[in-house]
């Protein structure tokens, strides 16, 4: 076997056979296959496709490059959520404490933000005391004591994705549906869940800007977690406008823990309740209440020990911008658009953000927002405030925000989209 046959063969719109896969896939992971020749093949596979079989195989190959976590120790049934990324995506923080409050086990390994998407890492970061970091014992000793543990992913999980990823975000094969669906899913099997609920953003700050994408990749996802026997069920959610009223790290932070105490934004609410239902159904504990558990405090309890589980200190004073600048309304009118893209580079812009994945991220950097589309406002009323703790960055937040706020003429009418858009199963 050689990675030049490989290559040409998915060049020339050839399927890859199960030993072309399982070879090239941990060739690469030895350091046999050059950077560049994985590189060529990414584009071929960008170019020219792969069908369910070869997605299949191809993350089989990525799970079996490393370690895979076994959770059969646990009494509870596991239950996990994927989201593809947004701006305002603070949903975990309030969804993995609720759904361990009614039962399930709750392992959630997440990431950092990278450009205009924040990660559910440097959100909980922002907690003084927080590690994101945990040794597999350590995992399951806070899933088995709390019901629910956020951490990072270890080296031993899939690390050929983790050499993969980094070489499409270089090469501009990212975008191959193919290869983010294997990336994903070859972490959370992996990962060793018993059921997944995806989360596929749609909207200008997700990464699938339309429909049919989003429903591709979901479908795809899909098929793959039940492909490898983890129950799998998907969500398409708006993405066109930020989740709740807040984007930075402390700030949401704050919006989540407002969130389990009963109250926070509406539709903040409306996923964090859909998104464990699917979880609860999925693990077979269908008959729970998640609204019930938010609002009798059994949430919250459960935030606070997963929390102190992970050295942090839920009562400290959340970190909070040296500097804040607001953004008044032009006009009076109907608030139309205010778009997701540009409120996250805004929030990057001010520090919430990295451009590498070495790069740091200041916690208290990010954009309130004070009204969301629908909503009436008056000519002079506030309608950001941004965040951050070097004031020679307003000036290139405020450029970002250029054209994605868009105020109509007072009464016009307006129907704003639905949060939750399709359903996958």
């Amino acid at each position: 076997m050689d990675a030049i046959s490989v290559i040409r063969a998915k060049r020339d719109r050839a399927e890859l056979t199960d030993d072309q896969i399982d070879w090239v896939i941990d060739a690469y992971t030895r350091g046999e296959v050059a950077d560049e020749q994985m590189s060529s093949l990414a584009m071929a596979i960008l170019l020219n496709g792969m069908n369910r079989k070869e997605i299949a195989r191809w993350t089989a190959a990525m799970i079996n490059s490393g370690e895979r976590m076994d959770f059969s120790s646990l009494t509870r049934p596991t239950a996990d959520k994927h989201s593809t990324g947004g701006v305002g995506d603070k949903i975990t923080l309030p969804l993995a404490p609720l759904v361990a409050a009614c039962g399930a086990a709750v392992p959630q390994l997440s990431g950092r933000g990278l450009g205009h998407t924040g990660g559910t890492l440097d959100k909980l970061e922002a907690i003084p005391g927080w590690r994101a970091q945990l040794s597999n014992a350590e995992m399951l000793d806070v899933l088995g004591s709390v019901g629910s543990v956020v951490c990072a992913a270890g080296a031993g999980l899939a690390p050929a994705d983790k050499k993969l990823y980094a070489l499409r975000d270089v090469t501009g094969t990212v975008e191959s549906i193919p290869l983010i669906a294997s990336s994903i899913m070859s972490k959370k099997i992996a990962e060793g869940t018993g059921s997944l609920v995806l989360d596929v953003k749609v909207g200008s700050g997700a990464f699938m800007k339309n429909l049919d994408d989003a429903r591709e990749l979901a479908a795809t996802m899909v098929e793959l977690g039940t492909d490898h026997g983890v129950r799998t069920t998907a969500l398409l959610t708006n993405m066109a406008t930020p989740l709740g009223l807040t984007a930075g790290n402390a700030l949401e932070v704050r919006e989540s823990v407002e969130v389990l105490a009963g109250g926070g934004p509406a539709d903040v609410v409306e996923l964090t309740l859909a998104l464990a239902r699917e979880m609860l159904d999925a693990a077979g504990l269908g008959d729970a209440d998640p609204a019930k558990v938010l609002a009798d405090g059994s949430a919250m309890d459960h935030w606070r020990r997963m929390i102190q589980a992970q050295g942090g200190d839920p009562d400290a004073p959340l970190p909070v911008a040296r500097e804040q600048h607001v953004v008044n309304a032009a006009a009076s009118g109907v608030l139309t658009t205010l778009d997701a893209y540009a409120v996250g580079l805004a929030a990057w812009r001010l520090g919430a953000g990295r451009a590498r994945k070495e790069d740091p991220v200041q916690p208290g950097a990010g954009i309130e927002l004070h009204a969301k589309p629908g909503d009436e406002i008056q000519a002079g009323q506030p309608l950001l405030t941004l965040h951050t703790d070097t004031p020679e960055k307003f000036a290139s937040a405020i450029e970002a925000l250029d054209g994605g706020v868009l105020i109509a003429p007072p009464g016009t009418p307006f129907t704003p989209a639905p949060i939750i858009l399709d359903r996958i199963a």
